[in-house]
């Protein structure tokens, strides 16, 4: 006679179905929108500028082909074209013109001369 058990966990039931379906969209939502906002955020930020480092070491009495390509940012088998682009790049930086230093700018060119196979008697001029 008493069947009211089991309809009212029926009745539960069918009202936590939509409460739980509701819950689902709300938290769908909300991870929507800190998506987006996340998103914004990140192309919103400056851009980080690609540079590339260069050789930072001190340098050795009597400069090497390694050291070269290291001062040059390139590697120690690299073909004449590829020496002759890092070496103006890093000229473009290291110009005494530009307010850079002779020294390094020496040193650049001395790098250079080295990779390419073009030698001088006398090392750098400092």
């Amino acid at each position: 006679m008493f069947t009211t058990t089991s309809s009212t966990s029926d009745e539960s039931s069918e009202m936590a179905a939509p409460f739980v379906a509701g819950l689902a969209v709300a938290a769908t939502a909300l991870a929507g929108r800190y998506g987006i906002q996340a998103w914004q955020a990140f192309k919103a930020r400056p851009p980080r500028p690609r540079i590339r480092r260069f050789y930072d070491g001190g340098f050795q009495q009597t400069m090497t082909r390694r050291e070269a390509a290291l001062i040059l940012g390139v590697r120690e088998s690299a073909v004449e074209e590829k020496i002759k682009e890092a070496h103006r790049k890093v000229m473009v930086a290291n110009h005494p013109d530009a307010g850079g230093s002779h020294y390094l700018a020496s040193k650049v060119n001395e790098a250079k001369d080295l990779m390419l196979g073009k030698s001088r008697n006398s090392g750098s001029a400092f």
